[in-house]
């Protein structure tokens, strides 16, 4: 059944209702990785993908955490007229709500915005939070951050800001491409994060990803063995783990 729209964007917004989707069994062996960016962005060099975004970019609200699943997406641009005539008008155009209306339980809110103003209040992550969604990468700022932290959503983001972007941002595109850090990001693609940083896995790309970053997964529980058995340093330097 269709979802019906909370009319926060105009219709022709709206890229696509619903997204292609991973096979369940895919998300879990991700999920089984130890070093989940580290590995998967050894992968995508292996493949000669890019997607990797390092913490110092785009920081973790809950360094933690780890992120797996696929991204609803959101395009904000700053608005035409300044802020004091939008408040004056009353007219919010900020509609990343929809991509929460549309979004499925488990998925990423990827979010291309601007730093230093809110892309995501405490209410808009309440909103998420409720709808399902496991987090938020938002190449932008964000804030209210003892909301989100509250309820343990977890944020990766260019930092946090007391300026609200209702009157300041437009959100003009939900699931199309957007662009984060200097990487493109479909909606459906694979997006995984934790304290090191984000990975973007391209939606057609994610099963041959999987195949090597488990190859790099397992060589690297080999080496570990080996160092807590005690191998010596020239044996472990002459091994090939990965």
């Amino acid at each position: 059944m269709q979802k019906k729209l909370t009319g926060r964007v105009p219709a022709e917004a709206i890229r696509a209702m619903t997204l292609q989707r991973l096979p369940g069994d895919l998300l879990q062996r991700f999920g089984k990785i130890d070093d989940l960016t580290g590995t998967i962005s050894d992968a995508m060099d292996k493949l000669g993908l890019a997607g990797a975004i390092p913490a110092s970019v785009l920081a973790p609200s809950l360094p933690r955490k780890r992120l797996l699943g696929q991204a609803v997406t959101v395009r904000n641009v700053e608005r035409t007229e300044g802020p004091a005539l939008a408040a004056a008008s009353g007219q919010g155009t900020m509609g990343e709500h929809e991509a929460y209306n549309l979004a499925e339980p488990g998925d990423v809110v990827v979010i291309e915005g601007l730093a230093g103003i809110s892309n995501m209040g405490g209410q808009s992550a309440t909103v998420a939070h409720r709808a399902g969604c496991a987090g938020a990468v938002i190449d932008g700022s964000f804030r209210d951050p003892d909301a989100s932290r509250g309820l343990g959503f977890p944020v990766w983001s260019r930092g946090v800001t007391p300026i609200t972007g209702k009157w300041r941002l437009e959100t003009v595109e939900i699931n199309g491409r957007v662009r984060i850090a200097g990487v493109s990001v479909n909606a459906g693609d694979l997006v995984v994060a934790d304290e090191a940083g984000v990975v973007f896995v391209p939606f057609a790309h994610a099963a041959a990803v999987l195949a090597e970053a488990e190859k790099m997964d397992s060589g690297d529980r080999r080496q570990k063995d080996d160092i807590a058995a005690g191998v010596d340093l020239a044996t472990l330097a002459a091994t090939k783990y990965k």
